[in-house]
């Protein structure tokens, strides 16, 4: 593919700049348009297995990963009212080795702080909020509400599970709201005066689960994560503020080693969880066909956040899409490579996070973590 191609990259998430920053090494002229008017350290953790941190080490960012992060050691399945271990996963020298990279956690403000340095400076433009897309003369208009307007030769939509990308490709279709809300929290680690925890640990209940774990190498900031069932949801897709008081109300009964947790608590939110149904058309233009568009991430496969995989599964996603950018001369063959790629992954990955089954006793994790996205060959378009 000609190298003077110009790419808009929507979306400076995980999967945007990943793409953007091998799209660079590959020759290509990348913009990131973000609708933020900036990064800023709110929101939550994530969860950055070996299947992640082994792409981003060929950005240049595995040790900025893990200095902002942390390099977990463990991850524990406990039984909600016993405390029973049902399993345990142990990430040290010999699994680093088996899977090909390490099993980091992360404040996803300061995930994004690392991701910056993975593009070229200028890369990013910030309060960019696409309204429309236009395909004209050979190229594609890009719209924004701050009144610019530029051109791009191709365009990825990495702007989540509300991608505007995805409107003009599929048309507006609405996400679904899934029956379930998570609260979350980050707090000091000093608020557990002393009470020692994994680096990370999943509590199962029957129909509802809590997952806290370290922030930092330092071990001095934890993220709870709880997710429990909703009959409805009125609050359009925005978080809302909650309590300790809720927060603990919805986990009564649970064994007490996460009640001290729980009771650590300070600022929690209430988020709901929305998702899509499956649609494997990924790329082209206007209708699905032709056209210079493809999508990555949670703006075309949505992942419940029950297997850490959503972040995992963007980083994937463009490792592959710029590797078939960069290997086929025409666009519709290398999205189709990317599609034939991607799809069967994915959809196992889907199948696994809707069932909320992953890790909850002895699993076998190699074809998940010892994945290589830089590596594994690429499907016939």
């Amino acid at each position: 593919m000609d190298r003077k191609n110009r790419i808009a990259v929507v979306g400076a998430g995980l999967g945007g700049l990943t793409a953007a920053g091998f799209l660079q090494r590959a020759g290509f002229t990348v913009k990131v348009y973000e609708q933020a008017p900036a990064f800023s350290r709110i929101g939550a953790g994530i969860i950055l297995s070996a299947n992640v941190t082994k792409v981003l080490r060929r950005l240049g960012l595995e040790e900025g990963l893990i200095a902002a992060g942390i390099r977990s050691q463990s991850y524990v399945s406990r039984a909600w009212n016993t405390g029973e271990i049902m399993a345990e996963f142990v990430f040290d020298a010999a699994s680093e080795a088996r899977y090909g990279g390490p099993y980091v956690h992360i404040h996803r403000g300061d995930l994004h702080g690392v991701l910056e340095r993975g593009v070229a400076p200028g890369t990013i433009a910030f309060d960019y909020q696409l309204v429309d897309l236009q395909e004209i003369h050979g190229s594609m208009r890009l719209i924004f509400a701050n009144g610019a307007v530029n051109e791009a030769d191709i365009v990825i939509g990495a702007d989540g599970i509300r991608s505007k990308v995805r409107d003009y490709l599929l048309g507006p279709e609405p996400p679904q709201f899934v029956g379930a809300v998570a609260y979350r929290a980050i707090f000091p680690a000093g608020r557990l005066k002393g009470f020692k925890i994994p680096d990370c640990t999943k509590w199962w209940g029957d129909d509802r689960h809590c997952l806290p774990y370290y922030l930092t190498g330092r071990r001095d900031e934890v993220y709870a994560i709880g997710v429990v069932p909703a009959a409805s949801w009125e609050h359009g897709d925005t978080s809302i503020p909650s309590s300790r008081e809720q927060y603990l109300e919805s986990f009564a009964g649970f064994h007490t080693d996460l009640q001290r947790v729980l009771e650590a608590v300070e600022a929690v939110t209430l988020w709901p969880i929305f998702d899509r149904k499956r649609n494997d058309c990924w790329s082209g233009g206007r209708g699905g066909s032709g056209g210079r568009v493809a999508l990555l991430g949670d703006a075309c496969h949505p992942m419940r956040p029950f297997m850490a995989a959503g972040g995992a599964m963007a980083v994937e996603d463009a490792a592959i899409l710029s590797r078939c950018l960069a290997d086929f001369d025409d666009f519709g063959d290398a999205f189709g490579c990317y599609e034939a790629t991607r799809i069967p992954r994915v959809a196992d990955v889907q199948r696994i996070s809707v069932e909320n089954s992953w890790m909850h006793g002895p699993t076998e994790t190699d074809w998940f973590y010892c994945y290589d996205a830089c590596t594994v060959p690429l499907g016939k378009p």
